[in-house]
């Protein structure tokens, strides 16, 4: 295989210059400038490639720009170089994180062996399109019920910890800290950096989020950036950023500042702040609003319980005015006489019916002792029962040797019966 063959691709035709396997052994090895200079040649024969990507890297050197594209759906990168007499044709805002398209041809170097591709264009990737896709995804998002209000958590109404996500000694941690202190000086922050704009802002934004979602310590997090234009807030508008913060156990807080086109992080998030200070004043309380409203709270009750019991007394000296309990003998005279007549009354009736009772008991006893067996005994009659307490009425029944008992007035006396008598006998 030939030096341009090792780098050639499938179906390519090397050049007539190409440096031949017999050309170079290692007895008689081809020079490093030979080497380049073929790869050089080969190279050279590139068409123009409009390509696509994410600014990473943007260095100004002497009038010219060493830069460095990354794909917008992996980690490919490429190395691109702008020379100065190109570099007036291109928009002049590009910076880290732009969404950019470029005209690149290879370049390979053969005093450096380096390759890169140089740029005759660059263009920002329309706003719009970025816009389109992004408001696709809101749609996607809203549908899978992300943003629905019955899924964002309340924030605690004093955190104890509070997780803040933000770029290094930005303003937008500034003005966090400033204004959270002044509400409630014993606010405590646990702060995680991390690049809020270019390739670096959603997996640094990522691993934060989950570092401070972790901490048990932590009550809520805020995620805070100072604003910027659309361009440069579209790592809070990834999907991946999206669905973690939609996934955490702790409430969270957007505070990019944005107020048009706001990122989508704005709507998934519980609560969305309009600003990094507007997000301190909503999540930590006052601490002189605190106290006004507790003396407030407590004039309150104060009078509430005022008011009842000047409201209890003068009912209690309402009712001790009343004549029943002011003077209660006179009540009770009155009512003692009542009480002796009922008494009374009673007492006659009840002695009348003891009475009438007493003459119905007398007559009864009367009729009773006139309808008793025991009057007929006592003028001298006797009953006979035969064996079982049967009462004799027949003599048949009686026959001679029958054991019979005699009843008299006063006792009972034992018999044999010697059988009928005859009348007349």
């Amino acid at each position: 295989m030939t030096v341009f063959e090792a780098t050639a691709g499938p179906g390519e035709t090397p050049p007539a210059d190409a440096v031949a396997p017999r050309d170079s052994t290692s007895d008689a090895p081809t020079s490093v400038a030979r080497l380049n200079a073929t790869i050089r040649d080969f190279i050279a024969r590139w068409n123009t490639v409009w390509v696509e990507g994410e600014i990473t890297s943007w260095n100004v050197r002497a009038g010219n720009i060493f830069a460095r594209l990354k794909d917008t759906q992996s980690d490919a990168q490429i190395s691109i170089r702008i020379w100065s007499s190109v570099r007036g044709r291109i928009p002049a805002d590009l910076a880290v994180g732009d969404h950019v398209v470029a005209a690149v041809k290879a370049d390979y170097f053969v005093k450096s062996g380096d390759f890169s591709f140089a740029v005759s264009a660059m263009k920002h990737v329309g706003l719009g399109d970025q816009l389109e896709r992004l408001e696709k995804l809101r749609i996607q998002l809203r549908q899978e019920g992300l943003f629905d209000s019955s899924r964002k958590r309340r924030l605690p109404f004093l955190p104890h910890v509070i997780g803040l996500i933000t770029g290094e000694k930005s303003d937008a941690e500034k003005d966090v800290h400033r204004n959270a202190e002044l509400r409630w000086p014993q606010v405590r922050f646990r702060t995680e950096y991390a690049a809020v704009q270019g390739d670096r802002c959603v997996p640094e934004t990522l691993a934060a989020l989950k570092r401070l979602d972790a901490d048990p310590e932590v009550d809520v997090i805020i995620i805070a950036r100072g604003g910027g234009d659309p361009q440069t807030l579209l790592g809070f508008s990834d999907e991946r950023l999206v669905r973690a913060v939609a996934a955490a156990t702790t409430p969270i807080v957007s505070a990019i500042g944005h107020e048009n086109d706001h990122p989508l992080l704005d709507d998934v998030a519980d609560l969305r702040a309009s600003t990094p200070t507007d997000a301190a004043k909503r999540v930590v309380p006052d601490v002189g609003e605190q106290r006004a409203l507790i003396a407030q709270l407590r004039s309150r009750a104060t009078t509430r319980l005022t008011q009842r019991l000047s409201h209890d007394i003068a009912q209690l000296e309402q009712l001790r005015s009343r004549p029943v309990l002011r003077s209660p003998a006179p009540i009770i005279d009155s009512r003692a006489q009542e009480l002796f007549l009922l008494q009374s009354r009673g007492r006659d009736t009840l002695t009348r019916q003891l009475d009438t009772a007493g003459r119905r008991t007398s007559e009864l006893r009367a009729s009773l002792r006139a309808l008793s067996p025991a009057a007929t005994l006592a003028r001298g009659y006797a009953i006979a029962h035969l064996e079982g307490g049967v009462i004799l009425r027949d003599a048949a029944d009686a026959p001679a040797g029958s054991a019979l008992t005699i009843t008299v007035d006063r006792g009972s006396v034992a018999a044999r019966s010697e059988g009928e008598i005859e009348e007349g006998s």
